[in-house]
């Protein structure tokens, strides 16, 4: 099992990395959006949607409002020419409001698994309100990602991609040589606290040397260090309890995975659920301390 999830990270972390640099802003929009359909598809699965039809249908919600989003300062621009109401461009930053729905979910369902994980993993919700969790986090996760990279670089992305990775990589390796105390047992028995500051360390040192890479090529001396480590390492904090969000649904449901698409690694759902949740956390943060304006 762990053979093959080194392989398949090998082959799809260059092919990540490739999209990131090379791909134009409208294609990797594109690349992002596909992925979080077949993310959506596997939510569907998971909450108990059978119907083939509805299915489709929830994918339906989610391609319109990414296509609104999408070509929101054209449709800005039209309403402005129809209307001769040229003030309404200055709406097109509106949508960086966005980030507080899925940041205020995200931090709740934090503290929820945090104090009462046997709560949470018992709390029945009905369908229609398990649909409509996973179309905020699956819209807010595509839409904060491209926007992450169209306004912060392809360079800002791949840190934030590499910090999850790096933490869940972390986490791994040092819950198994130290973990002796259970992060959420009743949740996922395999997490454990010790593995959770490996983490947290490989993300503050992470962060170190991307400023210090950057401060010596690039002469970003003045960018505010503690702010961005410590931005790094509450995103993988999230990241964690995103995880753990997944887990939840998955026992719920009564399943390990939420696929089988990528080998060693379940389904989609499976290997980005973190990031799911971290990157309206780590995209709110980057606009608050302004770190690349």
């Amino acid at each position: 099992m762990l053979l093959q999830r080194i392989i398949t990270a090998l082959i799809l972390v260059p092919l990540v990395v490739l999209a990131v640099f090379q791909l134009p802003s409208e294609y990797f929009s594109l690349l992002i959006g596909l992925i979080t359909l077949l993310a959506a598809w596997e939510w569907t699965n998971l909450i108990g949607i059978d119907s083939p039809v509805k299915r489709g249908l929830f994918l339906v919600a989610l391609i319109l409002p990414m296509l609104w989003l999408h070509f929101w300062t054209q449709f800005l621009e039209v309403v402005a020419q129809v209307l001769d109401w040229s003030d309404v461009r200055n709406y097109s930053g509106v949508l960086e409001w966005l980030v507080l729905v899925p940041l205020l979910f995200w931090i709740l369902s934090m503290m929820l698994i945090r104090n009462s994980p046997a709560g949470i993993l018992n709390l029945k919700l009905k369908m229609r309100y398990k649909a409509l969790i996973g179309w905020i986090i699956l819209l807010a996760a595509w839409l904060f990602l491209t926007r992450l990279r169209a306004f912060y670089g392809s360079e800002m992305t791949v840190y934030f991609l590499v910090l999850i990775w790096v933490a869940d990589i972390a986490a791994y390796f040092s819950g198994k040589k130290f973990g002796k105390t259970k992060l959420s047992a009743e949740i996922s028995p395999g997490k454990t606290v010790q593995g959770m500051y490996g983490a947290f360390i490989a993300g503050a040192v992470w962060a170190a040397a991307f400023i210090g890479y950057y401060s010596y090529h690039d002469g970003f001396i003045w960018m505010r260090v503690f702010d961005f480590i410590l931005l790094s390492v509450l995103t993988v904090l999230i990241s964690i309890y995103g995880d753990l969000f997944f887990s939840v649904v998955k026992r719920q449901r009564g399943v390990k995975d939420t696929g089988s698409i990528l080998p060693g690694h379940g389904g989609i759902l499976d290997r980005i659920d973190s990031l799911v949740a971290a990157v309206p956390f780590f995209y709110a943060g980057i606009v608050a301390i302004g770190l690349m304006s």
